[in-house]
């Protein structure tokens, strides 16, 4: 009776502690959207093209997007512009494979 008890209650914490993460996960990406929105993110990302030549640093290609080549929890909107680069569509998408 008492394992089947802790069993229960294992099993609770565990979904307890999903739940939070996904609670977190879905509020990290809604803020992440919305900064990639934000006017902040436009100018940044101009410097970066701008400082690429808009060139795809990893064909030499256009670059139309700027790729984050690290990602810190809790750095979104005060990256700094070396952890941005400049790519094109086909190599952001190939980067995130």
């Amino acid at each position: 009776m008492g394992a089947a008890i802790v069993l229960m209650v294992a099993v609770a914490v565990l979904a307890l502690r999903q739940w939070l993460f996904e609670i977190g996960r879905k509020r990290r990406r809604d803020y992440y959207r919305d900064y990639l929105k934000s006017d902040a993110w436009k100018r940044k990302r101009y410097v970066v093209l701008k400082r690429d030549n808009w060139r795809c640093v990893y064909c030499g290609g256009r670059a139309t997007q700027v790729h984050h080549t690290k990602y810190a929890r809790y750095n979104i909107g005060r990256e700094p512009i070396e952890w941005l680069v400049s790519v094109c569509n086909d190599c952001h998408e190939s980067v995130h494979r």
